[in-house]
């Protein structure tokens, strides 16, 4: 078993338009936007980095907008919800607040004893704000204090068809099953970090998801090294499954293989950090190009929708 894993790191999603992805999460959800660069194999895309002060593990969602990208279709073998620690009590502020802004429905639900409300993104990406002891630093904006503000992950939940090849996954790298409710095992990895939650929703009969716009891509486990993530990549390759080589990533390095359920799983270090390019003071607030798409600046800058708040 290995125990170099220390919870999430990032969950990555689509998105079918960057200037209505960085309104929700920036200004609805109150996140900082700790990067904006673009997709490393497309830079006529965006990728959208957001989450607390430093965007530290645990805390980062981020997006690639691809203009006009077809729905998404919800089903088995993809993350099917991001769930959001924040405070104990906090849950009829966040009710009224998205009922205000006029962001769909946001309905109330309790799992393993914790009150959650869910609702969805712009893309009918489906999110849970989760009340939650955690004492990490939040994020604030004018209109959401800190006793409200969101903290980073909590979980997030898999729809799988068969839960037992994930349990067995999962186990191998470092969780264990810490409750079952119904349809929903949850499982914890020890001594990591505050998102170190798994909910695996197994439906035996539910048809295959469809990636598309409000889809999770992938999602990101956290080592701290480098040398952590060699050993990550050694045991799962021993395990038999098929894992990338390392991937420089500019702000973390990044290992990819698929899980049996089809969710695609990534290990990413929490070195160097996304202020290797950017003070903290100043994250998110100039476009970042990776250094072989730097040259094209002008010719990708032309074709990127202009964002609130970011320099070109």
């Amino acid at each position: 078993m290995l125990h170099q894993i220390n919870g999430l790191h990032h969950v990555t999603s689509l998105a079918s338009s960057a200037s209505e992805n960085n309104t929700f999460f920036s200004e609805v959800l109150g996140l900082r936007r700790i990067k904006a660069t673009v997709n490393f194999d497309n830079p006529e895309v965006y990728h959208l980095y957001y989450g607390d002060e430093v965007g530290n593990a645990g805390s980062v969602l981020t997006y690639f907008p691809f203009p006009n990208i077809a729905r998404g279709r919800r089903g088995t073998g993809e993350v099917g919800t991001t769930a959001f620690s924040i405070p104990m009590g906090s849950i009829p502020f966040w009710r009224e607040r998205i009922h205000a802004i006029g962001a769909g429905h946001a309905t109330p639900t309790n799992r393993f004893g914790e009150q959650r409300l869910e609702f969805y993104g712009p893309d009918e990406d489906h999110f849970a704000l989760v009340e939650a002891a955690d004492d990490r630093t939040p994020w604030t904006t004018d209109d959401i204090p800190a006793e409200h503000a969101i903290r980073g992950f909590h979980s997030a939940d898999m729809r799988v068809n068969d839960a037992a090849p994930m349990i067995e996954l999962l186990t191998f790298m470092g969780y264990s099953v810490s409750a079952t409710e119904g349809a929903v095992t949850r499982l914890t990895v020890a001594n990591g970090n505050a998102a170190n939650k798994i909910d695996l929703i197994e439906l035996p009969n539910a048809e295959k998801s469809k990636e598309g716009a409000g889809s999770v891509h992938h999602i990101a486990f956290s080592v701290s090294t480098k040398t952590d993530q060699l050993a990550v990549q050694s045991a799962l390759t021993d395990a038999g499954y098929r894992v990338t080589d390392v991937r420089d990533r500019n702000y973390f390095h990044a290992i990819y293989f698929r899980t049996p359920a089809g969710v695609l799983f990534e290990v990413a270090t929490d070195e160097p950090g996304f202020t290797v390019d950017e003070d903290v003071a100043s994250l998110g607030t100039a476009l970042k190009l990776p250094e072989q798409h730097e040259k094209r600046r002008a010719r990708v800058q032309q074709t990127l929708e202009p964002l609130k708040n970011l320099q070109h």
